[in-house]
C-alpha cells in the first residue's frame, strides 16, 4: 500500500503559519531561495518516490500548480528544480466538494470525503502520495489517522503563535525515522503514527 507523506514547514515553536505576514521560511514560493546544495539534492530525492500529490482546493486555487508548472518551464535545465518538472508530470488529486472540474494538466478533483478519497487512493499500485496544503487541510488529514509520515521543515525561526496542524487530533506519539540538520538552518524531521493503544 502506498504512503501518504505530509510535507510541512514548521517554525521551531510547531507553528506551520503565522498570524501576520512575516518572512519566516527559508524557502518559499519565490524563485531565489538560501537553501544549501545537500537540502535541495534530497528533497529532490524525496520526490522520486512519489508519483501522486494530493493538493488542498485552497492551494491550488493560489496559484501552486501554476507557479511551479512556470518554474518547471522557466528553469528547465536547472538540477534543483527537477521536483518542479515533476510536480508537472504526476498525477494530482484536489478533494473538494466546491470545485466541479479541473483546468489543470494531469490533475483530478474528486469529492471531499478525505477518508474515502485518501483510502482509495493508497490502495492504487504506484509510488508515495505528497501532500501539500494549509494548516486545516494538514489537520483534517492527521485527525482523520491518514498520514503515514510526516516530514517537517523545521526553519529557523519562533513565530510566538499562529496555525497548528495538531490541535484537532490531539494526543499524538510519533516515531522518528530520521532526522537531518542542513547548512541554511533547516532540520528535516521524519516521523511515522505509533499505534495508539
Amino acid at each position: 500500500m502506498r504512503k501518504l507523506v505530509l510535507q510541512m514547514q514548521m517554525s521551531v515553536d510547531g507553528f506551520v503559519g503565522a498570524d501576520r505576514a512575516r518572512d519566516w521560511q527559508v524557502w518559499g514560493w519565490g524563485d531565489h531561495n538560501p537553501w544549501d546544495e545537500v537540502l535541495k539534492r534530497d528533497f529532490n530525492g524525496h520526490f522520486e518516490s512519489i508519483d501522486s500529490i494530493l493538493l488542498s482546493r485552497k492551494m491550488v486555487e493560489e496559484g501552486y500548480l501554476d507557479h511551479w508548472g512556470n518554474a518547471a518551464k522557466k528553469f528547465a535545465q536547472d538540477p534543483f528544480y527537477a521536483f518542479a518538472r515533476r510536480i508537472v508530470d504526476i498525477q494530482k488529486v484536489v478533494p473538494s466538494d466546491r470545485l466541479q472540474k479541473s483546468r489543470w494538466e494531469r490533475t483530478i478533483v474528486c469529492s471531499g470525503n478525505l477518508p474515502r478519497e485518501v483510502s482509495a487512493l493508497k490502495a492504487q499500485q504506484g509510488g508515495n502520495i505528497a501532500v501539500f496544503g494549509g494548516a486545516s487541510f494538514a489537520s483534517a488529514l492527521i485527525a482523520a489517522g491518514l498520514v503515514d509520515e510526516f516530514q517537517f521543515y523545521v526553519n529557523p525561526a519562533a513565530l510566538g503563535s499562529g496555525r497548528r496542524i495538531f490541535d484537532q487530533s490531539g494526543f499524538h506519539k510519533l516515531r522518528l525515522l530520521g532526522c537531518q540538520a542542513y547548512d541554511c538552518g533547516i532540520v528535516v524531521s521524519r516521523y511515522a503514527p505509533m499505534a495508539q493503544t
